[in-house]
């Protein structure tokens, strides 16, 4: 087939190319053409530089194929032949497949390089143009003379069908006809043909030309709801075979092949003009594959996960796209992932769109979690998806899932804001199911090294769960100053509140140091509001009393809520606490500027109950026997805990807090899961373009 080893910086000149991007019309039916530009060898790429190489050395064939293609309808011949491919691998074996796949995947390949371009530096209504444009019949009557004649006669008469219709721009009637079939054919590709290792280049490349079509809105200022490549995609008359397969692909987390299309021919490999095919070939230099349970921090699996599973890493992301888009209307897709079922249950009740292994998407789940975007389906799927949530509940290792979230949690200053905000509320979600607040104090952990703060040789997931949200309130207090976020933190800690057992000491104190810290703050920003304003020259200039007013009014409200946690743990579970009874006991005094406060007093007297009660115990023990231990004070605190009851307390109602997406969502996903796309996708998108998405993106 006379096949070439081709460089990137041979792109330019190469003549086949040259000729695709010209004035001259290819019909979809010239063979000898086709062929020529579909066949021939490139060496993958090594480094991330490569996708910005590939679009600069693509340039100037991209602004000939902008400024000739509404006359030669070159694209849709390509557009044509890339269907006729599709098509035919549908009925093939895999014997006879293996060309097809690869001259499949090299059509493709072009196909996306062109759609963005056009997104990045066109519009929409262009894009939709290059679909449909068709060839006038100057040259439609000089190609089909071509195909008769020797070379040289060829030549010229393309040029003078040229020179006659190069004025004249052509109407380009845009019904999307041809655009919905191209749709129809990637969604077949995706969900029929089995993904092996000589396919999953193909798979990965439609899922990625999905990606690309669907980042018009990132280059487009209209809304979805007006965009046909949105409404097309939407029509969703595949959307649970789609979201099915994606998912599939996502659960199984297979490893991108050494060789691409089964071909290991030194080093390098047959492929089509793709010469750089982004940072999804830079294939891996030793084995190192990701297991559950890995501590592993988030930048550094993201780069992994996409480097050695890039299909997974592009299903998931184009998961969030289809799923996060389009909210207000009946969105198929999103219908569809939250309707799914485990495959080993026979759904009793319910509609069901597909059904899939749950336990091996909960198993990559609990992998990859540390990641943005496995944080987010996550989310989506406890959220939305009440059978994957009940399946959740009822496992028995629970401290895969929720390490790895506390994890991101405790590296907070390494991550983003919203990856710390999605994360806080997948744990508020898990905390709304009364069998999850219990279990977690059953399981035991030992050496958790990764928490610093203290060496603590065992405690239960629930104390560390404790620890690490206390850790985050304190931060945000410090840093991030966020109210919706230290709500989150304080509403998963009241829901597990009543169900706190056998707390580590240092989990005791550090509940009651969160109330004492928080106290302090409350003191010195009363006293400030309280200091005439020519005095209060230790005041922040910035600040203003209305700002200090605020702060206060949010410090009475967390100030509350832990109260309430301390007051709900000793009304349901004070048997089961002697450590926190201890610390009360030990720290009585920081309550003492509160106890006539009218946000706290009520509060505060069922803490002074119970502090009073094993006061005096004590008191009489300590009469009898002198000074008490520390184990002695316990074993006090135990043999009164037998003796308390509760009913002596004001009743309060039980905290059950439960998660509420807000108003509009799409405001905070949409831009979120685009800057996800943008920074651990495989594609690369011109950020000096981008203009729809307000979060910032690093492309």
């Amino acid at each position: 087939m006379g096949i070439n080893v081709s460089r990137t910086a041979d792109l330019g000149s190469n003549q086949w190319l040259q000729r695709f991007v010209g004035r001259q019309h290819i019909a979809h039916d010239d063979e000898a053409f086709w062929n020529a530009l579909l066949n021939y060898n490139i060496v993958l790429p090594e480094n991330s530089q490569d996708p910005l190489n590939l679009d600069s050395r693509l340039e100037a064939l991209c602004q000939s194929f902008i400024g000739n293609n509404l006359k030669t309808g070159n694209f849709g011949s390509l557009v044509t032949v890339f269907l006729e491919k599709t098509s035919e691998l549908l009925s093939l074996s895999d014997q006879e497949s293996n060309m097809h796949v690869w001259q499949t995947f090299n059509a493709l390949f072009i196909i996306r390089s062109l759609v963005k371009y056009i997104n990045e530096t066109g519009s929409e209504f262009q894009l939709l143009q290059h679909f449909e444009a068709m060839p006038n019949a100057e040259l439609l009557q000089a190609a089909l003379e071509q195909q008769q004649q020797t070379p040289a006669e060829s030549a010229t008469i393309a040029m003078e069908a040229t020179e006659q219709s190069a004025a004249a721009a052509v109407p380009v009637i845009v019904d999307g006809s041809k655009f919905e079939t191209f749709i129809d054919a990637l969604v077949n590709l995706i969900v029929v043909i089995p993904v092996k290792e000589f396919t999953y280049h193909l798979h990965l490349e439609a899922v990625n030309m999905l990606i690309t079509l669907l980042s018009v809105h990132l280059f487009a200022q209209q809304p979805t709801d007006k965009s046909i490549v949105f409404r097309t995609v939407f029509k969703c008359q595949h959307a649970n075979v789609l979201m099915s397969a994606l998912l599939h692909f996502v659960s199984r987390m297979v490893e991108v092949p050494h060789t691409m299309f089964g071909s290991s021919s030194a080093g390098s490999f047959v492929f089509g003009i793709a010469e750089s095919l982004l940072s999804i070939f830079t294939f891996r230099k030793q084995p190192d594959v990701l297991k559950a349970g890995q501590a592993a921090g988030g930048g550094e699996l993201s780069q992994r996960f996409r480097t050695h599973y890039p299909l997974a890493n592009q299903s998931l992301l184009l998961i969030l796209i289809l799923t996060n888009h389009c909210t207000a209307q009946d969105n198929a897709y999103r219908t569809s992932l939250f309707s799914c079922a485990d495959s080993k249950d026979s759904p009793k009740q319910g509609a069901v769109s597909f059904q899939i292994d749950f336990s091996a998407v909960y198993e990559t789940l609990c992998t990859i979690v540390t990641i943005d975007q496995a944080t987010l389906l996550l989310y989506l799927l406890l959220h939305r998806n009440e059978r994957f949530y009940r399946f959740v509940m009822q496992q028995q290792d629970l401290e895969q899932l929720v390490i790895p979230i506390l994890q991101t949690l405790y590296n907070a200053p390494d991550s983003n804001s919203h990856h710390i905000y999605m994360s806080l509320i997948v744990l508020l979600i898990l905390s709304e199911d009364e069998g999850f607040n219990k279990n977690v104090h059953t399981i035991m952990l030992k050496n958790i090294t990764w928490y610093t703060e203290r060496t603590i040789s065992e405690i239960s997931l629930g104390g560390i769960l404790i620890l690490i949200v206390i850790r985050t309130i304190q931060y945000n207090m410090l840093k991030m100053r966020d109210k919706y976020l230290h709500t989150n933190c304080l509403a998963a800690l009241a829901n597990m509140s009543g169900y706190f057992r056998a707390l580590h000491p240092y989990v005791a104190q550090r509940l009651v140091s969160l109330f004492e810290t928080l106290a302090r703050k409350h003191t010195r920003l009363d006293a400030q509001l309280k200091e005439p304003a020519d005095s209060a020259v230790f005041v922040n200039v910035s600040t203003t009393p209305e700002d200090m007013l605020q702060d206060l009014s949010v410090l009475e409200e967390v100030l509350r809520m832990v109260l309430e946690i301390l007051n709900s743990c000793l009304t349901n579970q004070l048997v089961y606490c002697p450590n926190l009874v201890y610390t009360l006991l030990y720290k009585r005094s920081v309550f003492e500027g509160f106890r006539s406060h009218h946000a706290f007093q009520d509060v505060i007297q069922n803490i002074d109950m119970v502090v009073g009660f094993f006061s005096s115990r004590l008191q009489r023990v300590q009469e009898q026997r002198g000074e008490l231990g520390v184990n002695e004070v316990l074993e006090v605190i135990s043999k009164g805990a037998s003796q308390w009851s509760s009913d002596r307390l004001r009743k309060f109602p039980d905290l059950k807090f439960k998660y509420v997406e807000e108003d509009a969502p799409e405001e905070f996903f949409i831009p979120y899961v685009w800057t996800l796309v943008c920074k651990y996708g495989c594609v690369h998108f011109s950020s000096e373009s981008i203009k729809s998405v307000t979060t910032d993106i690093a492309c």
